[in-house]
């Protein structure tokens, strides 16, 4: 029996996966700490891990893990940009992922989150709490007949592009490996980068973090935005610069910003610091703008995402222990 250490985990996590089809095939231990190269050393007898996004597995870290007897890491997401994929596959550990847990609660997520901005949906629910039924200052805009630039057509950039049809908007995309198929059956139009910056109304991003897309809005492209159109981030946060983000806020060159992700989210996100003061300086600027609308990187947390996450990552560990094949589309890394 394979032997699963599963760490960065919550009360939620547990839940879901004692009810996952396979969970009483592996022997799971959960941690509610991050795995680092400081904590590699708690795996125990465990040879399987099991890691979220802010948990780091650098080189050091991998290092320890398969000194430690593990050769399997599970992450239970679809990012990888916190795990060394050429470190692992040189230290023999194999890597496995949940590649598409619930694209439509991302998507969904994302237009709900736009939504609310536009509508100062959380800024009439205070006033109306208070009994302050005026309707001063919280005008939007139709969503019908506006530009959406969705920047990365994989399943979640897909499914939100089709939404905001739906809503009858004008929708280009840009992608490096276009879907001319699925663009024409859903009246997308595929352009190139600068066109869809200069165009959008609203500039939406589905990609995934890479050494290509790291900060890929800057102060550079972030000129070259149509003034006053929306941002929404629901995949990375480094796809952002914030410093540069911050300076088209202060300047009024941009209508809004919605965002599920945030560059230095890791010592923030999925912790409570309700009773602390906060740190980042840039965060909380980014929170004093009333255009600005953070939710903590909650955009995958449906009833089905959190089913799908369970259930391909304790089949995974399963299969491996086995020496079966991992589900369809979650290897990362395989064993030599």
């Amino acid at each position: 029996m394979t032997s699963v250490a599963l760490y960065d985990t919550k009360p939620y996590d547990q839940q879901y996966f004692l009810q996952a089809p396979r969970y009483n095939e592996i022997s799971v231990q959960f941690h509610e700490f991050r795995l680092t190269s400081e904590t590699a050393a708690t795996t125990g007898e465990a040879n399987a891990v099991c890691v979220f996004v802010n948990d780091r597995l650098d080189a050091n870290c991998l290092a320890l893990l398969r000194k430690k007897g593990v050769r399997l890491v599970a992450l239970r997401c679809a990012g990888f940009n916190n795990v060394d994929l050429n470190a692992a596959k040189s230290l023999g550990l194999a890597v496995a992922r949940v590649p598409a847990y619930s694209p439509h609660a991302v998507a969904e997520h994302a237009v709900a989150l736009l939504l609310a901005l536009n509508r100062k949906i959380h800024r009439a629910y205070n006033r109306v709490r208070e009994h302050n039924f005026s309707l001063n200052g919280l005008a939007g805009f139709d969503l019908y007949g506006k530009t959406v630039g969705i920047i990365g057509t994989g399943k979640i950039g897909k499914i939100a592009a089709q939404i905001f049809r739906g809503f009858d908007c004008e929708v280009l995309a840009y992608d490096p490996f276009p879907s001319p198929e699925w663009a024409a059956r859903f009246a997308v139009r595929y352009t190139d980068f600068d066109t869809l910056l200069a165009s959008g109304d609203i500039v939406s991003l589905h990609l995934p973090l890479t050494p290509q897309t790291c900060y890929l809005l800057n102060a550079e492209t972030f000129a070259q935005m149509k003034r006053g159109a929306y941002l929404v981030n629901t995949s990375r946060g480094e796809l952002v610069k914030t410093k540069s983000l911050i300076e088209q806020l202060k300047s009024g060159r941009l209508g809004g910003v919605a965002l599920d992700v945030y560059e230095e989210e890791e010592h923030l996100f999925f912790q409570d610091h309700s009773a602390d003061v906060l740190q980042d300086d840039e965060f909380t600027r980014l929170l004093s703008f009333p255009n600005v609308l953070i939710t903590a990187h909650q955009a995958f947390f449906t009833h089905e995402a959190l089913t799908e996450i369970a259930r391909v990552t304790t089949e995974n560990v399963a299969r491996f222990n086995e020496g079966e094949p991992f589900v369809e589309g979650s290897v990362l890394v395989a064993l030599p």
